[in-house]
């Protein structure tokens, strides 16, 4: 019994020693698990929510690829139910990963990805308009849904929406046609979603919106690229930027986006949102909304400052567009900032559209918007227009009858190089005046035949 005892009190600081080392295993399916065995929990510090930086996370990768029609979804989910909890996938660098069935991400907690690779989704249109996440607004669907809380996916690699086939099949159709049925998935969407941070990474060709972040508290996106682009002439379309419904704390910085839609266009009921040092080619704009869409249903959007964007090639640059019609909904948009704002080439440099989508001028009339717009400012916006709008440089085009007010135009320096005169600003319905001098719709007509004089 005594010899037992010493052999137990030799063995007790070998298994001490033992728990530290690294576990290493290539687990079923690919999964490789690198504990990096931490002297202490966060050795070398903790995030911007309290939780280990990646040196200190245990290591997960999966099997890459092998072709276009290798499909790892499987694998993928697997990984991420490995690092959840305080651990790190890895996608490694010039590897693909071909996704070809939806996947429900929501369950994650405390979790970074790291993409260096490609991740890339199958564009088998059947499956994918028959298995999908679908959501009202819009007749949203999407390939996957991201959730939980104290997420971060960052790398240098790209999220491939495989976008072509679909772009070809949506020619020739809109997605506001109540009729429409051929619906396409979102690349990148967040449900139910607390902090989340998105950094470094390229989405490359959605077959709709890029992003769609919905109920979601606290998402950041940095150093971002996002670009749709096709190889004939069936453009992209719908191909915003950002989109985002039920959002409080929506941060854009230093991200670049060139889509032929919306550059940044927040949806109903997003509030507290900072986009700076964003830079958007060929896209209709930094839009806030549209909202007041459905019938009975309250939106709004409150709390914006926008700074620091450059907008070339484009149909808008700083937009605010509001639904009018007989069926619509109600609300208000409030507090909004757009500040160092430069634009080149643009059709429509600064729009306030209280009479979207398309409404004609008798039907707004008749119809006004129920969506109010107040305390809404523009400071030093500069540039050219593409001259399009002839001298038009601004058209602040409010309902009859809603409220449009505490609307500020500071320091606005924009030619045209088709302007007859002087370039103008156009207010419709507007009230208390925009601080500086204004047209009506009507008085502009005339201004642009070269009859009449700006004031």
């Amino acid at each position: 019994m005594r010899g037992l005892t010493l052999f137990l009190l030799q063995l007790l600081p070998l298994l001490a020693h033992a728990r530290f080392l690294a576990p290493v295993g290539e687990l079923e399916g690919g999964l490789t698990v690198v504990d990096p065995a931490p002297v202490k929990k966060c050795a070398t510090g903790t995030d911007n929510w309290g939780n280990c930086l990646e040196a200190d996370r245990k290591r997960t990768t999966i099997r890459a690829s092998a072709s276009d029609t290798d499909d790892v979804s499987a694998e993928f989910l697997a990984g991420l139910k490995s690092a959840n909890g305080g651990g790190l996938l890895v996608l490694e660098a010039g590897k693909t990963y071909v996704l070809g069935k939806k996947l429900d991400l929501t369950f994650l907690r405390d979790v970074y990805v790291r993409v260096d690779g490609e991740i890339k989704f199958t564009d088998d249109i059947p499956y994918w308009q028959a298995n999908h996440f679908y959501y009202d607004f819009q007749k949203s669907i999407t390939f996957w849904v991201w959730g939980g809380s104290d997420i971060k996916i960052f790398g240098r690699g790209t999220i491939n929406g495989n976008g072509q086939a679909w772009y070809d099949g949506f020619a020739g159709r809109e997605i506001l046609d109540k009729e429409n049925t051929y619906l396409r998935p979102i690349l990148f969407m967040t449900d139910n979603a607390t902090n989340i941070e998105i950094s470094g990474l390229r989405f490359l060709n959605s077959p709709c919106w890029s992003t769609f972040l919905v109920r979601t508290k606290n998402v950041a996106f940095d150093r971002c690229r996002f670009d749709s682009h096709s190889s004939n002439e069936n453009r992209p379309k719908n191909t915003d930027g950002f989109d985002s419904w039920n959002v409080d704390g929506l941060r854009v910085t230093n991200t670049e986006v060139d889509v032929g839609d919306d550059c940044f266009s927040p949806k109903p009921n997003t509030t507290n949102i900072h986009v700076e040092n964003l830079w958007c080619n060929n896209t209709h704009g930094v839009s806030m909304g549209s909202i007041g869409q459905y019938p009975g249903t309250l939106d709004y959007i409150s709390n914006a400052y926008i700074k620091n964007v450059t907008l070339l090639n484009g149909q808008t640059g700083a937009r605010l567009k509001a639904w009018a019609g007989k069926d619509v909904g109600y609300g208000y948009i409030r507090n909004v900032t757009y500040e160092d704002i430069h634009v080149v080439n643009t059709d429509y440099p600064l729009v306030l559209d209280q009479c979207y989508f398309s409404v004609k001028p008798a039907e707004c009339a008749k119809y006004p918007s129920r969506v109010n717009i107040s305390d809404v400012r523009f400071i030093n916006i500069t540039g050219t227009s593409s001259g399009k709008r002839k001298n038009k440089i601004a058209e602040l085009l409010c309902s009859p009858g809603a409220t449009c007010s505490g609307i500020e135009l500071r320091n606005i320096n924009i030619t045209s190089p088709n302007a007859k005169g002087k370039e103008v600003i156009v207010c419709d319905n507007v009230k208390g005046g925009v601080g500086l001098p204004c047209v009506s719709s009507a008085e502009a007509v005339t201004l642009q035949s070269g009859k009449g004089k700006g004031n």
